[in-house]
């Protein structure tokens, strides 16, 4: 922090916060720095150095909470955004039908890293770039009977260090270097078009390039346009047994569990950005799932891109069941939905940047695998699909009913894969998804990127995944 007194600005902000009236007061400092670059068909298109740095400050005032952020970060600066926030949480305390309270709870004092084999700091942009050529150079991407159109890499990383204080004891120091590498294939034949988004991601330094395998990657991908473009016919509507990859239980379960369960979206703080819940109308033990489902969001993961130890309220960070054998376990919260149910936080409560405020976020949601192979789930199927990748998907703003379009699938017939087929449709509400699988794989795979939400938005990183599923009779087109 290139000697910045960065304890004493935070211990400014609370003395200060404390002495206008704040029964409750948090000061973070967050600074985010990292290379971006971005290589179109082998050129740069883009590159550049981010660096945003700056101190948040969040009060509680006669019920009311108010937010403000500075990049000043001089004793002025400081003052300026307290009284800022202090002067925001006085307005909204005269509107708010219930005061705003912070649940009690465990907080910690803290300090972690992440630790880099391979240091983020240890080469430049160019050498990084360099890294990604040759790995994206090694790539088989030639006959396979398409064109290739156009292929997009980028390589974004993300050095966050943040120092956290609050009013009631919790101070929590902290370094997370994160990657992520995704690319984008667009290809044709025979006056078709299909394209493919992929990303590799994680905590750590640049080893995670070789662990990662970008080259195998790009390779897959490219077969699996190839199969969508050349080989697959259509398939004859109805009801039927599907299988879904790790890849598509993972964007279903973020977006059809993860969302609903995050508590301030149940109380209604998101209706006019981007919608409802409809575990607003569920209990804590009521079914959602088959016995075969449960679904957990843990950010202590090591290695995850969603990895963190303590939240952005200085809560220590645990695996969360948000179901458990398919039944409501818990939903996320921060210490504020936490208070109002009554059951406190449980570290969810993360911000993108100190322009941002700490609002309820997943972190690496999944499905616990089971015990089947991929090949016994298929061996299980009389007449039904296989959907190994996704080419869209979409949700409405309840998450009650989503559609998930295929773009590698293979039909099922008598407990074995046949002909590929192509624009795969499962269209399904949340509660019949997760209660018609009948078996669970143990072929766990996590995915990275990031996740959207708040006004102004905030994007965080998460993976989401789970192993192989297995639906009965559900309705494909």
């Amino acid at each position: 922090m290139d000697g910045l007194d960065v304890e004493r600005l935070l211990g400014l902000a609370l003395d200060l916060a404390g002495s206008m009236g704040a029964s409750y007061a948090e000061a973070r400092y967050h600074a985010l720095h990292g290379h971006q670059a971005g290589l179109m068909d082998g050129r740069v298109f883009a590159a550049g150095y981010e660096e945003t740095v700056g101190l948040a400050v969040r009060v509680i005032v006669d019920g009311g909470l108010g937010f403000s952020a500075t990049n000043r970060l001089t004793r002025e600066g400081v003052e300026e955004a307290v009284r800022r926030a202090v002067a925001g949480a006085r307005l909204a305390s005269g509107m708010l039908r219930r005061p705003v309270r912070m649940a009690p709870g465990r907080l910690g004092r803290a300090k972690y890293s992440v630790s880099e084999r391979r240091p983020l700091e240890s080469l430049g942009l160019e050498e990084k770039l360099g890294m990604l050529r040759e790995r994206v150079g090694a790539a088989g991407l030639e006959g396979l009977g398409i064109e290739i159109r156009r292929l997009t890499v980028f390589y974004q990383e993300l050095r966050e260090r943040k120092v956290l204080a609050t009013m009631n004891g919790g101070y929590i120091e902290s370094y997370v270097p994160r990657v992520l590498v995704g690319y984008n294939i667009t290809a044709s034949s025979g006056g078709s078009v299909r394209n493919r988004l992929g990303m590799l991601g994680w905590s750590g330094g640049l080893e995670g390039l070789d662990e990662e395998d970008l080259t195998g990657s790009l390779e897959d991908d490219a077969r699996s346009l190839a199969v969508a473009l050349t080989r697959a016919g259509r398939i004859e509507p109805g009801r039927m047994d599907v299988v879904l990859s790790p890849e598509l239980t993972g964007i279903a379960v973020h977006e059809s569990i993860g969302h609903p369960s995050e508590a301030d979206r149940v109380l209604g703080r998101e209706a006019a950005q981007a919608g409802l819940s409809y575990w607003s109308e569920l209990e804590l033990g009521d079914r959602l799932g088959s016995e075969h489902v449960t679904v957990v969001d843990d950010p202590t993961v090591p290695g995850s891109f969603g990895f963190y130890l303590y939240d952005d309220e200085a809560v220590p960070a645990r695996p969360r069941f948000l179901l458990l054998e398919g039944r409501v376990r818990e939903m996320l919260h921060n210490r504020e939905t936490g208070a109002v149910y009554g059951v406190g936080s449980n570290g969810a409560a993360r911000a993108r940047d100190y322009k941002s405020e700490p609002i309820v976020r997943m972190a690496n949601t999944f499905v616990q695998p089971g015990d089947h192979s991929l090949e016994e789930l298929v061996e299980g199927v009389r007449s039904g699909v296989y959907i190994r990748k996704y080419m869209e998907w979409n949700i409405d703003d309840y998450r009650w009913a989503a559609r998930y379009v295929g773009l590698e699938a293979y039909r099922i017939r008598n407990g074995r894969l046949e002909e590929p087929v192509r624009d795969v449709v499962l269209e399904i509400t949340s509660p019949e998804f997760w209660g018609s699988i009948d078996a669970v794989g143990r072929d766990l795979r996590l995915y990275p990127g990031f996740c959207g939400k708040g006004e102004p938005m905030q994007a965080i990183p998460v993976t989401m995944g789970g192993p192989s599923i297995r639906l009965r009779g559900v309705m494909v087109r």
